[in-house]
């Protein structure tokens, strides 16, 4: 997904926005990206601008519809963001959730206020009027549940809207004003609490919008081939690819794309996965007939990182590092000019991609990077989630033990370290890792998790082991479920299994005394622990 941040280095964006697309308003709401995954659930392209976008750039991306996002403030307060008021002249149909159906009606001359009952969590939706956005959903005099998570309300729409459904403590749940193509409602269909949710969007964007559902990942691969050639021309590419399903998905993109204009170069930093290394260098390059680079940088990067503890340190030595391999190594290639990542929307939103986000933790491949490189970036996955990225990934043939391999954060076991990062400290961390992931496919559990991973922590505890004191590393399991990595839930792995996971460790893997698993969703936490 694209937004209007650039890298701190020089970049070559492939990631022109589809001929049919939707365009969200951000007014800071902890669901705007959860809006933009559902509108691509319904094969319809999505992007996040800024709230105050202007109407007139608006208006040249010629987007299909336009959504409001909802937002923590109250649009009658000072300072509270709005949207230019130009955009309702535009003919373009609109469709405000929550903070957005309060500044629709608020603009256009209705009456918002703070509500006597908030209300927060499962509603009754009652549909008191026959309307697009409610076909095949419910008809008139039906209810159906909701999600709500608001402390405003519309008291009185604005002129021309009607009121065409209701909960106990919001009359006005939801408006439309079908001359002018403009929608509301109060609670959130983004969320899996409404059940409904994904079907009211449909309903939206196939309806007022009049969108055909373009957006698939066989039209993504033809577009980014087109924008890829166009904007390498004769220059070569570099692509680093660690094994992970982002790298190997971007490295067989550009091969489809401009073939031996692209040099693949893994770096090996010693902070991969057990057995990672080889996989990479005896597998994938084989399979795609794709020319590898291996760059042996252990040693280097190793000596970087010693002393270091703070993560963002850390991350920022990697992403640099990483950096200045494929540069020395780009010196070596004719014509290279370009350095590929695999960067998605996600990287982009963490690192504080969008106007009303904070960075929550800096990629690597995002803020990382330093300033003065000498190759321009190019990003062709940079407008894709997750799961999209897999999708792809499969259309172009990778086999599914790498488009179904779980992510792993390019500064590798660095950030699953605790504290200072050694060789000793790794091996033992690939060890644990390795065990709790093969213990995963043994339960046939794998594919059910979508990110598994073990941590160890600079701290000691007292155990026994044979009668004998010992003073131990505890390892930290974490494994989690999710659609798209804004929002995780810690997976309920069966006791049995866990007990497994812990004895083996404890057993198999020398200086662990104790296995501790995280229970923490995201948010508050996230799904890395550095």
């Amino acid at each position: 997904m694209t937004t209007d941040r650039e890298s701190t280095a020089s970049q070559a964006v492939v990631s022109e926005s589809p001929s049919e697309s939707v365009i969200i308003l951000d007014f800071g709401a902890q669901y705007t990206q959860l809006i933009a995954r559902r509108v691509r659930e319904c094969s319809v392209y999505s992007v996040i601008v800024p709230f105050d976008t202007p109407a007139a750039e608006i208006a040249a991306r010629k987007p299909a519809g336009i959504i409001f996002s909802g937002g923590p403030s109250s649009v009658y307060e000072e300072g509270a963001p709005h949207s230019d008021p130009a955009i309702y002249a535009l003919g373009i149909p609109i469709l405000g959730i929550c903070y957005g159906v309060q500044l629709m009606t608020y603009q256009l001359g209705g009456e918002v206020r703070p509500s006597e009952q908030r209300e927060y969590g499962a509603a009754s939706l009652y549909v008191s009027e026959p309307s697009p956005l409610f076909s095949s959903i419910a008809d008139v005099g039906e209810s159906v549940p909701c999600w709500m998570s608001h402390g405003d309300k519309v008291i009185t729409p604005a002129p021309g809207f009607t009121i065409v459904a209701t909960t106990d403590s919001a009359p006005v749940a939801a408006i439309v004003d079908t001359s002018r193509k403009l929608y509301g409602v109060q609670f959130h269909p983004e969320v899996a609490h409404t059940p409904f949710g994904t079907q009211l969007l449909r309903n939206f964007l196939y309806g007022p919008c009049g969108c055909t559902g373009t957006w698939t990942a066989s039209s993504f691969i033809d577009e980014a081939v087109r924008n890829i050639r166009q904007t390498v021309g004769d220059a070569g590419v570099i692509c680093g690819v660690s094994g992970g399903i982002d790298s190997c998905c971007v490295a067989a993109l550009m091969h489809k794309a401009i073939g031996e204009q692209l040099t693949c170069i893994f770096v090996d930093h010693g902070l991969l996965r057990k057995g990672e290394a080889e996989q990479v260098r005896d597998d994938f390059a084989k399979a795609f007939g794709i020319r590898l680079i291996y760059a042996d940088a252990r040693e280097r990067f190793f000596s970087r990182l010693k002393g270091v503890t703070e993560p963002e340190s850390k991350r920022k030595i990697i992403g640099e590092e990483f950096v200045r391999v494929f540069e020395e190594h780009a010196e070596q290639i004719a014509g290279a000019s370009f350095l590929a990542q695999g960067t998605l929307y996600p990287d982009v939103i963490e690192s504080g991609g969008s106007k009303q986000s904070v960075t929550i933790k800096t990629h690597h491949n995002v803020g990382g990077l330093p300033k003065n490189m000498t190759l321009k970036v190019i990003e062709p996955l940079r407008l894709l989630f997750k799961d999209e990225a897999r999708a792809v990934a499969s259309e172009l043939g990778l086999p599914d033990d790498i488009v179904w391999r779980h992510p792993f954060p390019g500064p590798g076991l660095a950030i699953r370290i605790l504290g200072e990062v050694s060789p000793d400290r790794v091996a033992t961390l690939q060890e644990a890792d390795a065990i709790f992931i093969e213990e995963l496919r043994a339960a046939g559990l794998y594919r059910d998790i979508r990110q598994a991973l073990a941590v160890l922590a600079p701290i000691h505890s007292v155990g026994v082991m044979g009668d004998l004191r010992t003073y131990g590393n505890p390892i930290i399991l974490r494994a989690v479920t999710t659609e798209d990595f804004m929002t995780a839930a810690w997976a309920r792995l069966p006791y049995e299994l866990l007990e497994r996971v812990s004895t083996r460790i404890v057993n198999e893997v020398a200086g662990i005394n104790r296995v501790v698993y995280d229970i923490s969703s995201k948010p508050p936490a996230t799904i890395e622990w550095e």
